[in-house]
């Protein structure tokens, strides 16, 4: 048996564009992406916490150094510029490789810089 385990995590991310007229996705800067292992094309859930929207895309890597977390095409109209968003990715897991399972958490700051990378869910509900 195989469970979908959270597997990254970037965690109060700031919106810095919403462009309804490119083809879909969300661009976040490649320096992110890298200290969270995710990677071109993959499938992320985004949680916007100002309006409670949840809802799917794939992942364009954008500028190194940036900041910039831009959602694309349709996506747009569920975000706007500013809003604090919750971008996460699942794996499958073996059952017997769960209890070893640690995925990536980076803690963002206002700037979309990381402020403190974890390796588990914290067992305080706020940060």
């Amino acid at each position: 048996m195989f469970r979908t385990m959270m597997n990254a995590k970037i965690h109060r991310a700031r919106v810095t564009e919403a462009n309804l007229n490119y083809v879909g996705s969300i661009t976040i800067d490649s320096n992110i992406l890298d200290a969270v292992g995710l990677v071109a094309n993959e499938k992320v859930q985004i949680v916007n916490n100002n309006n409670g929207a949840r809802f799917e895309t794939y992942i364009i890597p954008g500028q190194r150094g940036s900041g910039v977390v831009c959602l694309n095409g349709a996506a747009a109209r569920l975000v706007q510029e500013g809003d604090v968003v919750i971008i996460i990715s699942y794996a499958l897991v073996a059952e017997d490789k769960v209890p070893y399972h640690q995925p990536k958490v980076a803690i963002m700051d206002e700037n979309n810089r990381i402020v403190e990378m974890l390796h588990a869910e914290p067992e305080s509900t706020v940060l």
